[in-house]
């Protein structure tokens, strides 16, 4: 009862929360600093103030409110069903990735357990689907991650690549910037082939060159792009070129355009406690907002919605390690990390090529630090590195840990957990005649914002019971099978007198009497049920 009654009232407030007119504009940006506290924005801001980089960030003149995110049964998310909530206004459970979760005996609020395992639109399909407006994806990371997946995919486990991968690659994107070279697929290379899709590989200056009217994939690495602190800039882009990039391309879609732009790694930084990175990763952020803010402002007709997913390590300014650190100068709480050169996986990358009797200097080199020997043994244990005792070599820690660990005993930062926690997270927007979500809203909140300043005349919710339907239905009474001839790609066959039609999994391109045409949407099959998911419209063609 007390669920119930909790749900209603959050439901009036969400109702009296855009009571104001909101006025729709023609393009939409989404930007998240994955996994970024609110305490990043304070160390970023100072860390800017004591390097004379300027006393604000970007971001700032925009910043609203906050958001309470979360997951369908529990407080604390990660970024699989968080950001799917932004993208879907769907409340889903750890690892889903823009679909419906099952029931559990936690729900925060009520679950329809007849939708359980039906994908859920995303803000990118429909606007791609109702308003044909051209849509991109701009991460640090590789491209089926959670987040950009989220917009673009639909699974119930966010490291099945095998599925999101293709999903994206079908979506027909008109841009597609980050990693993951050595995720790409024969079949996703010759589906680019088919539909006109330029492939950019481990070129940033191709990339910055492009100038063609064509849809672009430009990938850097295997699979992430290198934290920004660790990055060769004149082979990599920063997310800020990718973003100014994107920006160039998109705008000249005359129907407006949807892109989401994700600091990706802010959130790895906050996982391995590494706060040097953390900074520098936001900071990368912050130049991509204030590259988005500047066009959104001389545009004229582009909304900006700008928060993170989730927090993460409980990051805090200042440390039970430091005794009277609320005493400490600006100089005393940022100067030593503001010599780190290179983040923790970086220093070791180097380290774990070097001597024992050059660690000490190679060390200080990158970070300052005159390293005692106990240091200097304790990165000598490291597993991955030289082991001194061999009945140790399954216990004891990787070097890029102990490297973390030696650097935040000389600051005065502090990390509750290497993982994500619950607070709320802040949000920023812009639009051009103010009209921008303000207080404390829900992840669905935010969503509800998306689909109303860009006009959608048909809701999430229709457009997935128009394109997400389960095979039985669409086919009733035609004959239909399912090819498991490649257990991770399974095709369904349907066969109506002399009409056949072949249907694969994860894509967008089937087969009508052998010739091959274009679905409009992507198409999902879900092992859980031993369902596809695909538009109804697809009946018409018996």
């Amino acid at each position: 009862m007390r669920k119930i009654q909790i749900f209603f009232f959050l439901l009036l407030a969400s109702a009296t929360l855009f009571a104001s007119e909101v006025r729709p504009v023609k393009n939409l940006i989404v930007m998240i600093p994955d996994g970024t506290s609110i305490s990043v924005y304070s160390a970023a801001r100072w860390f800017k103030y004591y390097n004379g980089l300027g006393e604000r960030l970007n971001i700032d003149p925009y910043i609203t409110g906050t958001v309470t995110t979360f997951s369908s049964n529990a407080p604390i998310g990660d970024s699989a069903p968080t950001s799917s909530a932004y993208a879907t206004g769907v409340l889903q459970q750890t690892g889903n990735i823009a679909i419906h979760p099952e029931v559990s005996d936690n729900d925060l609020f009520p679950v329809d357990a007849a939708r359980t395992w039906q994908p859920a639109a995303t803000i990118l399909e429909a606007l791609k689907i109702e308003k044909h407006k051209a849509v991109g994806l701009v991460v640090t990371c590789e491209f089926p991650h959670a987040t950009p997946a989220d917009f673009s995919a639909h699974h119930y486990k966010r490291n099945n690549y095998k599925a999101l991968a293709p999903q994206i690659a079908y979506q027909n994107l008109d841009v597609m910037f980050g990693g993951g070279n050595g995720i790409l697929t024969d079949d996703i290379r010759q589906h680019f082939a088919n539909n006109g899709t330029t492939l950019i590989q481990n070129d940033r200056q191709a990339l910055l060159d492009y100038k063609g009217e064509r849809k672009i994939w430009a990938l850097f690495g295997e699979k992430a792009l290198p934290y920004n602190i660790d990055r060769n800039p004149d082979k990599v882009p920063s997310l800020a070129e990718m973003t100014g990039k994107a920006l160039e391309l998109l705008s000249r879609n005359e129907n407006g355009f949807f892109l989401m732009v994700e600091g990706s790694q802010v959130d790895w930084a906050a996982h391995a406690n590494d706060p040097a990175t953390m900074i520098n990763e936001f900071l990368a952020f912050d130049e991509a907002v204030g590259k988005v803010t500047e066009f959104a402002k001389a545009d004229g007709n582009t909304a900006v919605v700008i928060l993170s997913d989730h927090g993460n390590s409980g990051f805090s300014i200042g440390s039970r390690r430091c005794s009277g650190y609320d005493r400490l100068s600006i100089a005393e709480l940022f100067g030593t990390v503001s010599k780190f050169k290179l983040s923790n996986n970086g220093l070791e990358s180097i380290l774990i090529k070097t001597p024992p009797e050059k660690i000490k200097s190679v060390f200080k080199e990158y970070t300052g630090i005159d390293i005692t020997q106990e240091e200097l043994e304790k990165l000598l244990s490291s597993k991955n590195y030289k082991e001194t005792d061999y009945m140790k070599v399954g216990t004891s820690d990787n070097l890029a840990h102990n490297i973390g660990d030696i650097l935040n005993t000389h600051t005065c930062f502090g990390f509750t957990t290497g993982g994500h926690t619950g607070e709320e997270v802040l949000l920023a927007a812009y639009h051009p005649q103010g009209d921008v979500p303000r207080g404390n809203i829900r992840n669905t909140d935010l969503n509800r914002y998306l689909q109303q300043v860009t006009a959608l005349d048909c809701s999430l919710e229709e457009l997935s019971d128009r394109i997400f339907v389960k095979h039985d239905k669409v086919f009733e009474g035609m004959s239909y099978s399912i090819n498991r001839d490649n257990p991770d790609y399974p095709v369904l066959m349907v066969k109506k007198g002399k009409t056949r039609i072949e249907i694969p999994a994860f894509s967008s391109v089937a087969k009508k009497n052998g010739k091959p045409f274009d679905i409009g949407s992507v198409v999902v099959y879900i092992d859980k049920n031993d369902t596809f998911y695909l538009p109804a419209s697809l009946r018409e063609l018996f």
